[in-house]
């Protein structure tokens, strides 16, 4: 029997985020158990009201807004709620619009660590992500825009499974515990939820539905 396709909506930052996501497809396309095939709609577009001003919605669409929280400088902490605030307004357009926010402290490299590794310790510097990211891959990048180079990235991508990603949401979901357990405050502005401490995130929220969609989880 063909396998019917989940669509599912997002808005990124930079390149390293859709690099991902197209693998992720990827490799759920190819999962002989998964019930579905996947589609993933993905935007570079930092801004998420010049996006949704610019999507044609037919009906009712779920976006999910991959950032990063880099650091609790004002310059990043002014960034990051200006970016709520935008999620905000675009849902206030009358589009039929909801965003999903899918934030990682300091960076989204959190994310890639925790498919093979456990990063629950708290850091100073968001390039202390570069000797957790050699150690988890095996590898020997000099700096993370080294990393970050579309051929190094897709080597990375080319060493993880489907188990890896469900990995991934289980530690993640194990430090948002240990964050609640340690009473760190969890911040709502504009209706979405996130913490101050790194490390944390939300992303794997979003990838769980979609194994969970598609029988994988």
């Amino acid at each position: 029997m063909r396998k019917t396709s989940n669509t599912y909506y997002f808005s990124v930052e930079g390149e390293t985020e859709k690099w991902y996501l197209e693998w992720l497809k990827s490799i759920i396309d190819v999962a002989p158990d998964a019930l579905h095939k996947v589609k993933f709609v993905c935007h570079v577009q930092k801004d998420p009201v010049k996006l949704a001003k610019r999507l044609a919605v037919l009906d009712k669409m779920e976006i999910t807004h991959i950032i990063d929280r880099e650091s609790e400088d004002d310059n990043h902490t002014i960034q990051f709620e200006t970016a709520l605030d935008r999620m905000n307004k675009a849902e206030g357009l009358g589009r039929g619009i909801k965003y999903r926010l899918g934030y990682s402290n300091f960076t989204f490299e959190l994310w890639i660590i925790l498919h093979k590794d456990e990063c629950n310790g708290s850091l100073n510097h968001r390039r202390q992500y570069l000797s957790l990211l050699n150690r988890a891959y095996g590898e020997r990048f000099e700096n993370l825009d080294q990393y970050k180079h579309e051929d190094f990235f897709k080597r990375i991508l080319g060493k993880l499974t489907l188990d890896d990603v469900r990995k991934a949401v289980q530690r993640s979901k194990a430090i948002m515990v240990t964050n609640q357990a340690n009473g760190y405050v969890q911040h709502q502005y504009k209706g979405f939820r996130y913490y101050t401490e790194n490390p944390s995130t939300s992303l794997w929220e979003i990838v769980e539905k979609i194994l969970r969609e598609c029988g994988l989880m």
